[in-house]
């Protein structure tokens, strides 16, 4: 998940206090007390199913993050804006403390991107409200969460009006990918200065009346989905690691051959074109013995080709991860990451190469790189 949130299933929250929440008049006025016995709570559930927040457009505004298709080669898990808005009340806790208090609630609300041009020159500018996500921190009602935070959707997957109340999602589904990039308490709050200005500063301060700044510079940050170290395309793995070999390689469904296989799709649990798309494993012989023996470290040779389909259970393209080298190393150097997201243009590459930081960050929970379940069903 990408964003606060992130679900490499990123997903992100807040929810604000509302007459559907409360039956006190009182509870939508401000509250200056951090004592979490006496604050407000911005979220209300019946039985597991937490009710969509609202009025939360007047909470404070944390930012809007945008991670386009344009930038991300056709395959950004996370396409739309999204504009994070946090409880006042948690704010203040995080002003004060510099830490997430137990009650926090961040709302994410999804926009389009619309048109890409304006007077003011080319860019992305929104375009219409599609989708509504939160999460929150609560021993109460994640006690078995990790760090006790929940993710939840109202987005309708057909599109439309926003559900009333969901559930959270599973914990593989969004808390992994948090819990190994998040900056902050599973909260990525390295992309949102708004955060980061305001941590820890104590009770009396504002942030935002310093009159300190940064000078602005140009940014020649590389892709996270470039490599960041040199393939061995003269060693012989059993699968072709150069561009045409590969997908000639993949086309041909020469990984069917493989003894170790899913026996049917499933809802994929990354951002492989989307996430909730189905998918499907093959697995070599070195990589499933591995596992069997549940080693830490998987040895050179071991091979993974997962397939993805649309909603229709069409193929549309490859995901494959290899280990070229004996060790992992720093960033996933070790393991050759590839992505192609059409069956049929061999040019749709997404990610292709050793030490791919955007598939290292949300396969670094796994273990050594593999995130999936063992056996395979």
């Amino acid at each position: 998940m990408r964003g606060i949130f992130t679900t490499f299933k990123i997903v992100a929250t807040t929810l604000i206090l509302c007459s559907a929440c409360s039956s006190d008049p009182q509870s939508h006025q401000p509250d200056n007390s951090t004592d979490i016995s006496t604050s407000p709570s911005y979220f209300k559930f019946e039985g597991d199913m937490l009710i969509r927040p609202t009025d939360y457009r007047s909470w404070v505004y944390v930012g809007t993050p945008l991670t386009p298709n344009d930038m991300n080669n056709g395959k950004a898990a996370f396409p739309e804006f999204h504009n994070v808005y946090i409880d006042p009340i948690s704010y203040k806790y995080w002003k004060e403390t510099g830490t997430w208090r137990d009650g926090t609630i961040l709302v994410k609300e999804l926009v389009s991107v619309g048109t890409k041009a304006a007077v003011s020159g080319n860019g992305y500018f929104m375009g219409d409200f599609i989708g509504l996500e939160a999460t929150i921190k609560s021993s109460k009602y994640s006690p078995d969460e990790p760090g006790n935070w929940s993710y939840y959707s109202f987005t309708n997957p057909e599109g439309g009006n926003l559900k009333d109340q969901t559930k959270a999602f599973a914990t593989k589904d969004c808390n992994a990918c948090h819990q190994a990039s998040a900056a902050e308490d599973f909260v990525f709050t390295q992309h949102y200065p708004t955060l980061t200005a305001a941590k820890g500063v104590g009770e009396n301060m504002i942030p935002e009346n310093s009159a300190m700044r940064m000078q602005a510079v140009k940014n020649e940050e590389a892709s996270i989905w470039a490599p960041t170290a040199e393939t061995p395309l003269d060693e012989d793995f059993g699968i072709p690691l150069d561009k045409a070999g590969l997908f000639e390689y993949l086309v041909a469904g020469e990984y069917k051959s493989f003894k170790t296989k899913e026996s049917k799709l499933h809802p994929s649990l990354g951002p492989h074109t989307k996430l909730g798309l189905p998918v499907r494993i093959y697995m070599n012989d070195i990589i499933a013995a591995s596992l069997e023996e549940g080693n830490d470290e998987h040895p050179k040779g071991a091979i993974i080709v997962k397939e993805m389909f649309d909603k229709q259970d069409q193929l549309q393209g490859w995901a494959v991860m290899v280990k070229t080298n004996a060790n992992t190393e720093e960033d996933g150097k070790g393991w050759f990451w590839y992505e192609v997201t059409s069956p049929t243009d061999q040019n749709s590459i997404a990610a292709m190469g050793n030490g791919v930081i955007g598939c290292y960050a949300c396969h670094k929970v796994g273990n050594d790189m593999v995130r999936i379940s063992f056996p395979l069903q």
